[in-house]
């Protein structure tokens, strides 16, 4: 259950796609004046070194994050997240990657909160190192479900719960469904964004219709390819959905989504959608 580190595959097509599309629903979400609550449920170390001996090892994020950080002709939509990144490379050399605790507390306000969640305890160790002192900060160390259960409903009543699985258990895709269900139950009003892989078209056909069958309405389902489908086991792509997303973040992540999509093209022609899997 513990096997997997993120660090490996650091900066890759899936980071982008996932981080560009968090600091939009961030910035959504802060852009009205009340408090809210950033929970993730599989924060990881919070910030990565790409020099690092298992970065190096695939070398993933030089057909992600080294595609685009420093492009011309990116949406604006996408700038706070690129412009994440180049400040934490000042001297113009890609060198470090934030997770998803640093993109949110850059974009997160002074009267906001954020609780982090990491279950693997030498993970966990890093991300308190990270980020543990600031003010408005909680680093657990818990499973992400049970997670869901002690924070949801947030006090503030507002807010963004990231899920963002690294599906190395079978059958996640019924963890996540079972979790968000019961979320929605107490906190229907909250904004969720589960990241997930796209797999074979029956699994990805299941968990889209098992979805719409939740009873849970206004899900956007934002998806990205980058090489064909073939035999070789390497995912083709990624998606999210979002669960009450903020005003007109469906059109906000359009152009962004398309852009990734030409930009991070492996094999094929590679694929973009952005539409309503549940509308509202």
């Amino acid at each position: 259950m513990l096997s997997y580190r993120h660090m490996f595959h650091v900066g890759n097509f899936a980071d982008v796609f996932k981080h560009a599309l968090l600091a939009r629903l961030l910035i959504g979400l802060a852009s009205k004046g009340k408090p809210l609550l950033y929970l993730d449920t599989h924060a990881g170390i919070g910030l990565y070194d790409l020099t690092h001996s298992w970065a190096q090892k695939a070398r993933e994020y030089e057909s992600g994050i080294a595609r685009v950080w420093k492009a011309e002709d990116a949406p604006a939509g996408i700038e706070p997240y690129l412009k994440a990144i180049r400040d934490l490379n000042p001297d113009g050399a890609l060198r470090y990657y934030p997770g998803s605790p640093l993109i949110a507390k850059r974009l997160l306000r002074d009267g906001d909160r954020m609780v982090l969640v990491e279950l693997n305890k030498v993970d966990h160790e890093e991300l308190q190192a990270v980020v543990g002192r600031e003010k408005h900060v909680a680093v657990q160390l818990m499973d992400a479900y049970h997670a869901l259960k002690a924070y949801v409903p947030p006090a503030e009543r507002r807010g963004l719960v990231l899920i963002d699985s690294s599906f190395d258990r079978a059958r996640e895709f019924d963890r996540i469904l079972k979790a968000l269900k019961e979320a929605h139950g107490r906190w229907s009003t909250g904004v969720y964004a589960i990241w997930y892989p796209i797999m074979d078209t029956v699994a990805m056909r299941d968990f889209a219709a098992s979805m719409q069958r939740s009873g849970i309405r206004k899900i956007l389902r934002l998806e990205i390819e980058v090489r064909e489908r073939d035999d070789s086991g390497l995912v083709p792509g990624c998606g999210m959905l979002v669960v009450n997303p903020p005003w007109h973040f469906d059109e906000e992540a359009k152009p962004i989504v398309k852009w990734l999509a030409k930009k991070l093209v492996v094999s094929g022609g590679g694929r973009a959608r952005v539409d309503w899997l549940v509308p509202e």
